[in-house]
């Protein structure tokens, strides 16, 4: 294997003052998390969804929570048990290690709303979760502007893809949600994700005339929130962009492309920067 471009990456990671990690739904392939790229992907992970003829964008919407909750939780309780079972990879610590070793003042903004950065020891202040998070709940309604954390068990029947119970509004006792923002939102309270870009903001600021590199995995173009943040924030002097994506690599020079998972990336980084 070439090292370039890794060692390229290398260089900007070591001689950075600041790095931001941004990650889409292909950062958590590598921890055996599924891919819903497309419905074929979708449909491979959840086939109950298939037989139903429901896409990703149908079974992600708040309208179940209404019409049918227990049919809406069966998705998200089975996606809640299964981010609370899944071990962040080992790309996720040796991001922590770089930060450790070059002093690197660092933020998180991610499409997932698994948790797994916090679960990898980043703290929550330092992440930003443009779309909200599965460990967080809301009122379906909502009757108020509270948002708690999710500390429900949701027994899930993956032969019709339905949850036994529905979580409560604990001021209300209607049904309550996840605090994602889902396909045709209507409802969704987006104030803890706003304290988050807040935060992100004074970390841009803070940082402003620093040496940036900007680490991307896992982020398509289907839904190009994250794609667009890199590119945004690489165009600003001293800024450099890696992007890791399998599928869809490309990114304009000077910034670098490579064409693999997040672990095998950040694997060849390290051992250019460990030499």
């Amino acid at each position: 294997m070439s090292e370039y471009p890794y060692a390229d990456a290398a260089e900007s990671i070591a001689n950075a003052t600041a790095i931001i990690i941004t990650a889409g739904a292909g950062m958590g392939v590598d921890s055996g998390l599924p891919d819903f790229r497309g419905d074929q992907g979708f449909w491979k992970a959840y086939p109950m969804y298939e037989r139903l003829g429901l896409s990703f964008v149908q079974a992600a919407n708040p309208e179940h929570f209404e019409r049918d909750p227990l049919f809406g939780w069966g998705f998200y309780g089975h996606r809640t048990n299964l981010y609370r079972s899944t071990i962040p990879h080992k790309g996720f610590n040796l991001l922590r290690n770089w930060i450790e070793r070059y002093q690197l003042d660092h933020f998180v903004v991610t499409s997932n709303v698994d948790g797994q950065f916090q679960k990898s020891g980043f703290g929550e202040d330092r992440i930003l979760e443009i779309h909200g998070s599965i460990h967080h709940l809301q009122c379906t309604v909502p009757c108020n502007r509270n948002i708690w954390p999710n500390q429900e068990e949701i027994p899930i029947d993956e032969s019709t893809m339905r949850a036994e119970l529905a979580p409560k509004c604990p001021n209300c006792k209607r049904v309550a949600r996840p605090n994602i923002l889902m396909f045709g939102d209507y409802s969704w309270l987006h104030q803890r994700t706003a304290a988050q870009e807040d935060n992100f903001d004074a970390f841009l600021q803070q940082n402003q005339n620093g040496q940036m590199v900007i680490v991307e995995m896992g982020a398509g173009s289907a839904i190009p929130t994250i794609r667009n943040l890199s590119e945004r924030l690489g165009r600003q002097q001293q800024t450099k962009v890696l992007r890791i994506n399998p599928r869809e690599p490309q990114v304009c020079a000077p910034h670098l492309s490579f064409p693999c998972g997040a672990v095998s990336a950040l694997q060849e980084i390290d051992k250019l920067l460990n030499k």
